[in-house]
């Protein structure tokens, strides 16, 4: 079978069971925002052709806290961009059918993602219905940890030198003790992350679990990899049926569904797969 034929069955088999769906989970990894043009680190590569001035670290390298207190106008040069670049990225049209697929068939549905990205929100979707795994970079907290109030990025607007990936904009301070505020992210090797605002979605997601208990369960799985495989295996745990969709992760449990191309034509042809219904 040719990747077109498979890309047609794995349509059809996924329309079909989501017909049949009772709650949906939808996990997302960084995969779901490629098309939008969002850079999914995959691979030293792909993440070198995002920050060439890194060239010969890892991701996993620079995102760690340490930075912040040896290197903070760095630390802050890496995440400011990405705070910048995803408050300006538009989520692309998928966002839009998977919004209008859990409202027009009254689905009870959640948000499990690995990204921090908080494109789900700038979609519509409730804040509520979203669990961030990793949290998110539109929150700060203190990075000395003086205390574990976690505030709004509203207000940092960084101006970064992107060949060098240097914040030329002032260090975000805490207002309580004046020490660099850093993203509320878990970042690799972090013990200083904090928790709280993940909590609440961590109780808000299992109030979900209990309310579609027993019932048909879809999980529709959007760029999720396996170097981190949290999306995929929350999603294989929760749902009677997975709906992997990746163009290159995309082998299957045996419960699973597997549409083998990138987010936005997979949910682009599921809609117009349930149009024809």
């Amino acid at each position: 079978m040719n990747p077109a034929e498979q890309i047609a069955l794995g349509t059809a088999r996924a329309a079909t069971a989501i017909r049949t769906a009772d709650a949906v989970l939808i996990g997302a990894g960084a995969g779901l925002g490629v098309d939008s043009g969002l850079p999914d680190f995959r691979g030293r590569e792909g993440f070198w052709r995002a920050y060439p001035a890194f060239q010969g670290r890892a991701f996993e390298e620079i995102s760690t806290p340490h930075w912040f207190d040896d290197h903070p106008e760095m630390a802050w040069g890496f995440f400011g961009h990405r705070l910048k670049l995803y408050r300006e990225t538009t989520p692309h049209r998928g966002f839009r059918f998977l919004l209008q697929l859990l409202n027009s068939r009254r689905l009870p549905g959640f948000v499990f993602t690995s990204n921090v990205d908080g494109q789900f929100q700038l979609a519509g979707f409730a804040p509520q219905q979203i669990l961030e795994q990793h949290g998110s970079i539109h929150f700060l907290q203190c990075h000395a940890g003086c205390s574990d109030q976690i505030l709004p990025a509203d207000e940092v607007h960084p101006q970064v030198d992107l060949q060098n990936v240097r914040l030329e904009s002032p260090l975000p301070r805490c207002a309580e003790c004046q020490s660099i505020m850093r993203p509320n992210i878990l970042m690799f090797g972090d013990f200083n992350w904090n928790p709280a605002r993940w909590q609440e979605q961590q109780v808000r997601y299992r109030e979900w679990r209990n309310q579609v208990s027993g019932a048909n369960i879809v999980a529709i799985e959007l760029g999720a990899g396996t170097a981190i495989p949290t999306v995929r295996f929350e999603c294989e745990h929760v749902a009677d049926t997975v709906i992997r969709i990746n163009p290159r992760d995309h082998q299957v449990p045996a419960h699973g569904i597997s549409i083998p191309c990138g987010a936005l034509q997979a949910l682009t042809l599921l809609e117009q797969e349930l149009e024809t219904s």
